[in-house]
């Protein structure tokens, strides 16, 4: 099997050179000629195994492997959240580093590389002889970080399993995760600055804002801010929306800066009385990571993580409690499986008999393609305790977790398809 892993070295390294983030649509490209081609060049790379395949009309893709009578779903995507700033890696140039043994880039863990690792499992069993009794569909989606509309189309176009995992998040296995929701919240207009703008994704932590204000040498030391251009700039560090506490968001010392205090105390400071809300998945995490001044108003894009055991009423409500007008511009129901239940057992189980660990089932606040499944469980490929560099600058997977995850991908594979 390790014979395939120079061959999944190059083959992620090749798809991370696809800027696959979102742009604007082209003909026959919804999601911009870059998602395209790196979807292309992942169904042209199953084919040359040999495994039957389909262009969702380039929302989403499949790979086809066995002709069972039950389907079997791995649920992976080839899109990725902008570059972001901060890197001292070409973030799109899939660099292979056999020094500190990574591959460099956007998307090496979230989603392209563990992606390719599924479909070199799948070659990996197909080339033992492997016959699965449960057809395998390998769905790969192009709109996952921005509004899941590749799920959508390929609903519309193709029966989904109603079983499977999604290689996008922790291991050992994820038995729930939060709902998702992200709200705009319209705040008063200003005259007294011009210009305020931040974030790229409501899924990213703010790594840049800037604004045009009056000069004040003794604000821009104690908020560590810069002036260039006429321009307050402040520089955070950008992370996954559902893990804020992981970066530095670059909204809130503009906001100090500009005597936006109620504004700073709502979104930062938990205003709304949300960030107490908890349950076994967690608590709530509310995340402000896009900001823009119009002329009617102050506009900004909340990412909302709440327990899956929690109404989505309750965030809006205190939210409308604070009299904030918002619209929501994105929601996900929260995913909630029996953590004894055989996928989630299973996948544990092929998880710890790996790597010699003990671990139970997890609750996450990120949200996968699992959530698409009737029953469904995310499965990977981060681990607890290692670095995590998931929307953040200088994206990477080591090599060391290629090797391991196609050993969990196959075995897991296997179990869960010979009967």
């Amino acid at each position: 099997m390790l014979n395939l892993f120079d061959e999944i070295v190059r083959s992620i390294s090749g798809l991370i050179k696809f800027d696959s983030s979102q742009k604007p649509a082209k003909d026959g490209m919804p999601f911009g000629e870059g998602a395209a081609q790196c979807l292309e060049s992942f169904l042209s790379l199953a084919r040359s195994m040999g495994f039957e395949t389909k262009n969702y009309d380039n929302y989403a893709g499949e790979v086809i492997f066995g002709d069972g009578k039950e389907d079997f779903a791995v649920l992976a995507h080839l899109d990725v959240v902008p570059a972001g700033s901060g890197w001292t890696h070409e973030p799109f140039g899939g660099e292979i580093d056999y020094a500190n043994k990574r591959i460099w880039g956007r998307g090496a863990m979230d989603d392209k590389g563990p992606a390719v690792i599924a479909l070199y499992s799948m070659k990996a069993l197909k080339d033992e002889g492997f016959k699965p009794a449960k057809k395998i569909k390998l769905i790969v989606g192009c709109n996952e970080e921005n509004g899941w509309e590749c799920i959508k189309y390929y609903n519309e176009h193709a029966k989904m399993p109603e079983t499977g995992f999604s290689p996008d998040a922790d291991f050992p296995v994820i038995y729930a995760e939060k709902g998702i929701l992200q709200l705009r919240l319209k705040f008063p207009a200003s005259s007294s600055f011009k210009g305020l703008w931040g974030g790229e994704r409501a899924n990213m932590v703010c790594d840049y804002c800037e604004v045009t204000a009056p000069q004040d040498g003794e604000k821009l030391r104690k908020l560590n801010l810069c002036y260039e251009n006429g321009k307050v700039i402040s520089r955070g560090k950008s992370a996954h929306g559902s893990t804020p506490e992981l970066g530095v968001n670059a909204i809130k010392p503009v906001l100090e800066y500009l005597g936006l205090d109620n504004m700073s105390n709502l979104l930062f400071g938990d205003g709304f009385g949300l960030e107490t809300l908890q349950d076994a998945t967690g608590s709530l995490t509310f995340s402000p990571n896009v900001i823009e001044q119009k002329a009617d108003a102050i506009y900004v894009t909340c990412d909302v993580r709440y327990p899956a055991t929690l109404a989505q009423q309750c965030v809006l409500d205190a939210v409308a409690a604070k009299t904030v007008p918002y619209e929501v511009l994105h929601f996900q129901a929260p995913l909630y499986n029996d953590a004894q239940c055989e996928l989630v057992t299973t996948l544990c189980g092929v998880y710890n008999e790996v790597t010699g660990k003990h671990m139970q089932p997890v609750a996450i606040g990120g949200g996968t393609y699992a959530r698409a499944l009737k029953c469904g469980a995310a499965f990977g490929p981060e681990e607890c305790g290692e670095e995590n560099t998931v929307h953040q600058a200088n994206e990477y997977i080591s090599f060391e977790k290629i090797e391991k995850c196609l050993k969990i991908y196959k075995l897991a594979l296997e179990r869960l398809t010979r009967n």
